[in-house]
């Protein structure tokens, strides 16, 4: 079924939306001299959960980007001093990247002005979503 011009309105409004977030996401890692991608680096090293920290084949796969441009970004931010390599316990051959005490406060700063904003834009993110969650033909208002 086709699309109706009030539906391409929404899908267009919803794209700008998430356009001004991913400046304001490059603007605010800019202003810590960082890259977005070093920013979503960080938060991939930062969220990685279990016994072992995040090797570069899981950051490379976390950010569809090739091994050997993972490996770019971490030496950069190592140069930075933003994150460490170490050995992984369970298989010494694979190596493992974890957040330095300065990486942490850098993106400590950052997550939180990132979380300020998307509190802010929050409810009309929701908006959207319930209207994009609808079943098709029902007569949802547009956000």
């Amino acid at each position: 079924m086709p699309l109706s011009a009030a539906e391409y309105d929404v899908l267009a409004a919803f794209r700008y939306m998430l356009r001004q977030f991913l400046s304001f996401s490059e603007k605010a890692a800019a202003d810590m001299g960082l890259t977005p991608q070093q920013y979503q680096a960080l938060l991939a090293v930062r969220a990685h959960r279990g016994p072992d920290p995040i090797t570069i084949t899981q950051l490379a796969a976390h950010m569809l980007v090739r091994h050997h441009s993972a490996v770019g970004m971490v030496d950069r931010l190592e140069e930075q001093r933003l994150v460490r390599r170490e050995s992984v316990a369970a298989d010494r051959r694979k190596v493992g990247i974890r957040l330095t005490a300065r990486g942490q406060r850098v993106f400590d700063r950052l997550a939180s002005v990132h979380r300020r904003e998307l509190r802010r834009i929050g409810p009309d993110f929701t908006r959207f979503m319930e209207y994009f969650a609808r079943t098709p033909g029902s007569r949802a208002r547009a956000p």
